[in-house]
């Protein structure tokens, strides 16, 4: 084992393996390995310069038996066997897991043969690589992006390292222990939080590449993350109020009809998105003329009203697309490994743009340009952002940036890069917004708001997303939004989905994005053509606007809405501190009151910002619900009435309400 300080960076050398450890950001350690020769110089996530002072960090070597580095409050020991293990303020809290003939840290020997960094060698290519960590008893461990479960703590939980339609793969964990841990890694793999020890895994890497900083609160953790990650930009004017949209409006007059009717009823409305198959055929990224003949006169008229406008965009390209024989040629598609060349095939043979590539990220953008954004489409929703695939097979795709199995979940991430790119070069960088169906680690720098995906009408998906949104926003994306009601609803009528939906609703208020959406069935309305392809051909669902539900529901959204828009210059507040320091706008009650140990066992109710408390309706039939209110002074917004905190009440919740706290002192 050789030990060495090269210019504050702590090296350590064993056989063929290289270990480096270096300052990188307050409090905060990077760790890479390789069985290379050099290490790849990739920074994945870590994006943002980091100020000179926090480069800089302590070296200590013993006789080539161990060494420590430190960056303030971090410090991390390396043992002649090469066992890393973590230090807060010289408590450890983090040590690998080692069960080898070396012996354990504490001395005793072992033959279970198991390192703490485990390279499987793939025949003819790189590793297959396991790393991992001892686990603590009583820890909690929150973050990690979205899944379709409704677990707010995610220890015990085995996750997928991959992007799906409704599940956001962001490897960045907060632990109850007082430290952040990113797997600055964007491979397909899975981690394991398990009770005996926690996994991590690549499927394909180079190299090992992860990060470490430690704080006295989620808040710090998070903003130290979001410091080297990147944060959101301030968010454009006028978006924090309603945002329309359905699948789908089919026709240029559909659109302008239902957001005339807005204007007419004077509810404001912010935001109308133009859904898929708008276009001719996939891939062709424009407006079938034949719906759409004036894209620019509706623009107008939807700006005259207040009424920004969005359009979706997919990444999949139709081999009859006119524009397939050039990508295809040029190398801007996602290739497959063997068989079919297809990719996805929704509605048509797909293959689907390798936006991993610049050449291709400008292809898309030139097109979307010339062909919405010049015509005064305000922003893009960036739909099958993962990307969806016909199948999951990950090991069957390769793009530019190397295997879909090394490379795949920064895929969506890119995507979004290629419109930022695009629209900044134009100068009007303040002015965007993506709307992106995933993410990963640092994509909230490139104006993504996140949505949940295609998920179910029903409570139990409504549960999901709370601790989704809960989640995605300690690991770094403040902008969050779901389909209110849930996206794929089989009667509308029905006075169950009704329910539902306001209740939805409610909770969407105390959301970062307030956006109606969804596939509402049944689907007996005919097609506008009998074409194949364009526009006309593909089936839309029922109506979705806020009228669309009866006389009592309107009443009720509208009341909410009145209670939204209310609240505009407080959420302005918390955009703008998600802009500074990365804070979500949804907040775990523990990221609040990190102190009540209460709040660390509380999965169902939230804090919007510091000042309201939510405790939203997850289930059918339920007018009453218990709220735990911490420390202070609370104010139901139902009936006005204070409680103190420090307890647990019972709280009255009609269908009109959910209930909601105000924080006084």
């Amino acid at each position: 084992m050789i030990f060495l300080n090269v210019n504050k960076t702590l090296i350590i050398r064993h056989q063929t393996e290289q270990l480096c450890i270096e300052a990188w950001g307050q409090d905060s350690l990077r760790v890479r390995a390789t069985h290379y020769r050099n290490f790849t110089g990739r920074n994945w996530a870590l994006s943002e310069e980091v100020p000179e002072e926090q480069k800089s960090a302590e070296i200590t070597i013993d006789d080539c038996q161990s060494a420590l580095i430190r960056n303030g409050r971090l410090s991390a020991k390396v043992n002649a066997a090469g066992v890393l293990s973590f230090f807060k303020d010289d408590t450890l809290f983090l040590r690998e897991y080692y069960r080898n003939y070396f012996g354990t840290e504490s001395g005793e020997s072992c033959c279970l043969k198991i390192i703490g960094r485990d390279y499987k060698p793939i025949i003819g290519g790189d590793y297959a690589l396991t790393v991992r960590f001892e686990s603590n008893d009583g820890e909690r461990l929150f973050g990690m992006g979205q899944y379709q479960q409704s677990y707010l703590d995610l220890k015990g939980c085995i996750l997928e390292l991959a992007q799906r339609n409704s599940q956001v793969s962001i490897p960045f964990a907060v632990s109850s222990l007082g430290y952040g841990f990113l797997w600055n890694c964007p491979a397909v793999g899975k981690v394991s939080f398990g009770k005996n020890y926690t996994e991590w895994r690549a499927e394909v890497t180079k190299e090992m590449d992860y990060w470490i900083t430690v704080g006295d609160t989620p808040a710090q953790i998070v903003e130290h993350y979001t410091e080297v990650t990147g944060r959101a930009p301030a968010i454009p004017e006028g978006l924090l109020g309603l945002w329309q949209c359905k699948l789908r409006y089919r026709t240029q007059e559909e659109v302008l009809t239902v957001a005339r009717k807005y204007h007419n009823l004077s509810i404001p409305l912010d935001v109308i998105v133009i859904d898929f198959f708008h276009w001719t055929r996939q891939g062709d990224w424009h407006f079938d003329s034949e719906y759409w003949p004036d894209p620019k006169a509706m623009c107008d008229e939807l700006h005259s009203m207040g009424v920004k406008v969005v359009v979706s965009i997919w990444p999949t390209v139709d081999k009859k697309s006119e524009n397939f024989y050039e990508m295809f040629e040029r190398g801007l598609l996602i290739r497959t490994e063997r068989g079919s060349i297809q990719t996805y095939d929704f509605q048509g043979d797909c293959l689907e743009i390798d936006v991993t590539n610049p050449e291709a990220r400008e292809f898309i953008w030139e097109k979307c340009k010339t062909n919405y954004y010049d015509y005064g489409i305000d922003m893009f929703w960036l739909d099958n952002a993962e990307p969806d695939y016909a199948v999951y097979d990950f090991d069957n795709y390769r793009y530019a940036l190397g295997c879909a199995l090394e490379v795949s979940n920064i895929y969506p991430q890119m995507y979004a890069k290629a419109f930022c790119d695009g629209i900044t070069a134009l100068g009007r960088e303040k002015e965007m917004l993506h709307l992106v169906r995933s993410a990963w680690a640092g994509s909230q720098k490139y104006n993504t708001l996140v949505w949940s995906g295609d998920i179910p009408s029903t409570f139990e998906a409504l549960r999901d997303q709370l601790s989704g949104g809960l989640n995605i926003g300690l690991a770094g994306i403040p902008w969050w939004t779901t389909d209110i009601g849930g996206f794929m609803t089989d009667d509308v009528d029905d006075p169950a989905f009704k329910e539902l939906l306001l209740r939805w609703f409610e909770f969407a208020v105390y959301c970062p994005i307030l956006r109606m959406h969804g596939d509402r069935g049944p689907h007996n309305i005919p097609p506008l053509s009998d074409k194949e392809y364009g526009g006309g051909s593909l089936y839309t669902g029922q109506s979705n606007e806020l009228w669309s539900y009866g006389e009592d529901a309107f009443a009720i959204m509208k009341k909410q809405l009145d209670r939204r828009l209310s609240l505009k210059p407080y959420i302005e507040g918390l955009m703008k501190e998600a802009s500074e320091k990365g804070a979500p706008l949804m907040r775990t009650m523990f990221y609040e009151f990190p102190e009540d140990k209460k709040c660390w066992e509380l999965a169902e109710q939230y804090m919007f910002g510091s000042e309201y408390l939510v405790a939203p309706i997850l289930y059918p039939g339920e007018y009453e619900r218990e709220v735990y209110l911490p420390a202070g002074t609370w104010r139901n917004l139902i009936d006005d009435k204070e409680y103190q905190g420090g307890q647990t009440i019972s709280c009255l919740a009609p269908i009109e309400e959910i209930p909601v706290f105000q924080r006084i002192v």
